[in-house]
């Protein structure tokens, strides 16, 4: 026969009806485990929701304002931007001012094609020729030309010699320009050289880059509530925790797509990323060109700007964007301080700074507020509007520190000619757009798949949901000429 011995628990009776410790919960003494399962006798009052302390946290949304999305199907996307219309040399030595001789600067087998230079000025082509470090200038007429040294000869319009018109052997870094042509009456161009110019453009690419990302919850913290309320910038809510940690990994999935693009940087050869033994895979990386980069190559950039020098350093912008594009609108994107600097400068010019002008006409109250603030201005033939980028003042990015290298850029407005190899025929699209990549077959602009054993599509062993995050995109930087990027110390 079986022995069984009951398990009746503690059992210490009272002779009176009192509480005790031992036949109530305790929640007095640290060291009893009731006090230690409940940690406190009162439900304490809880604030359900999270404090939203950092306001929206995200900071994508810069290129939308901007740019555009298209897609493309290759590994690489190529563009090509038109060179200047008219013919002008720098760079240019007087070989000899009492025999009017001139050289450029040729250079027919250069080991990068955008360095290729061929002499195209023909004889009786009329030139200016400019000393940019002394303003020295006089106009001249071609009697000789060189197509394969570059070698010019000519005959000054107002003096005897170049030497006479104050220019002296071995000047260089001269400018010439031509102006135009003058032939003697019956005349032909069989003979006189004549250099027939073909037009020509500069090439220009990037490659996109996989940007990938992923969430993983075991299947039972899924089906764990929590006392804390979520709220998310996309609307996430309700008191499953892992749902703020999904919500907030697409979020950040979100922002990497514009910063990525933003901050991108191509692999120089040499580097540690574009050596393949740098990776465990074996396969070096390629990088992208960001807009940053791109504008630091192939735009312009402003040092140092600050509100001190008045006008004088934004005027320099002006005389710089006469020399490029010249559009006329324009958009800039600045840290607080920069943006303040313009905000000052446009004050200094107000009707209650000394010599200033008035600017709007105001009715001026007690209770009205000062507004000390400019979202835009026009200055010469430009219109400007100003607005904060978030992206630099944000402490989690560029503003985290004090003075960072990027303090703002202006970006032209509208959109810009080129030929699409494609196509095969000149289009318009935006400055700043990002291509990525899309075929019938797939969609890669932002894709997202979940595996596991959450949700009900059973698609693997794994008990856990895992959300992936995938995009496969560049950024098309076209006439950065017409982009200046303002710097501390670059």
């Amino acid at each position: 026969m079986a022995d069984v011995t009951p398990n009746f628990g503690t059992i210490k009776p009272s002779q009176k009806q009192q509480a005790l410790d031992t036949n109530y919960l305790n929640f007095t003494d640290p060291t009893n485990a009731d006090f230690v399962s409940f940690a406190q006798q009162y439900l304490p009052e809880i604030y359900e929701q999270e404090v939203e302390r950092y306001g929206n946290r995200t900071l994508s949304g810069f290129l939308r304002m901007v740019g555009a999305e298209m897609p493309m199907a290759s590994d690489q996307v190529i563009w090509s931007e038109q060179n200047r219309l008219h013919i002008a040399y720098t760079g240019v030595d007087v070989t000899s001012a009492a025999g009017n001789t001139l050289n450029i600067p040729v250079n027919l087998t250069p080991a990068n094609p955008a360095d290729f230079v061929q002499n195209v000025i023909s004889k009786n082509q009329t030139i200016v020729i400019m000393n940019p470090a002394t303003g020295l200038e006089v106009k001249a007429i071609v009697t000789a030309s060189n197509i394969t040294t570059g070698a010019l000869t000519v005959a000054p319009y107002t003096a005897a010699t170049l030497a006479a018109a104050g220019f002296t052997d071995g000047m260089d870094d001269l400018k010439i320009f031509v102006y135009g042509s003058e032939y003697r009456k019956g005349s032909t161009l069989t003979g006189d050289n004549y250099t027939s110019i073909e037009p020509s453009f500069t090439q220009f690419s990037n490659s996109p880059i996989i940007i990938r990302n992923k969430y993983v919850v075991n299947g039972s913290d899924t089906a764990q509530i929590g006392w804390v309320e979520i709220a998310t910038e996309d609307g996430a809510g309700g008191f499953m925790w892992y749902l703020k940690a999904e919500s907030e990994t697409r979020l950040r999935f979100e922002d990497y797509l514009e910063m990525a693009v933003v901050e991108g940087e191509l692999a120089l050869s040499g580097s540690a990323a574009a050596n393949s033994a740098s990776f465990t895979d074996g396969q070096a990386r390629k990088g992208t060109q960001g807009l940053f980069a791109a504008v630091q190559e192939r735009g312009n950039v402003l040092n140092n700007f600050t509100a001190a020098a008045g006008l004088a350093d934004f005027d320099s912008i002006l005389r710089n964007l006469d020399t490029q594009g010249a559009i006329e609108e324009n958009m800039l994107f600045l840290n607080r301080q920069t943006s303040l600097d313009f905000d000052d400068m446009l004050a200094s010019l107000s009707s209650g700074a000394a010599g200033g002008v008035a600017y709007g006409l105001f009715e001026n109250s007690e209770e009205m507020a000062l507004n000390l603030g400019f979202s835009g201005f026009r200055r010469g033939s430009y219109d400007f509007y100003k607005t904060d980028w978030k992206y630099l003042n944000d402490a989690s990015t560029r503003g985290a520190v004090a003075e960072s290298a990027i303090d703002g850029i202006l970006v032209p407005a509208g959109t810009s000619t080129v030929y699409d190899q494609i196509l095969g025929t000149n289009i318009r699209r935006p400055f700043l757009h990002v291509r990525y990549r899309a075929s019938q077959a797939d969609d890669r602009r932002m894709k997202s798949w979940v595996l596991g054993s959450v949700g009900g599509a059973y698609t693997s062993d794994l008990d856990a949901m895992e959300v992936n995050f995938l995009s496969e995109r560049c950024l098309c930087v076209q006439g950065a000429n017409n982009f200046v990027l303002f710097t501390s110390s670059l």
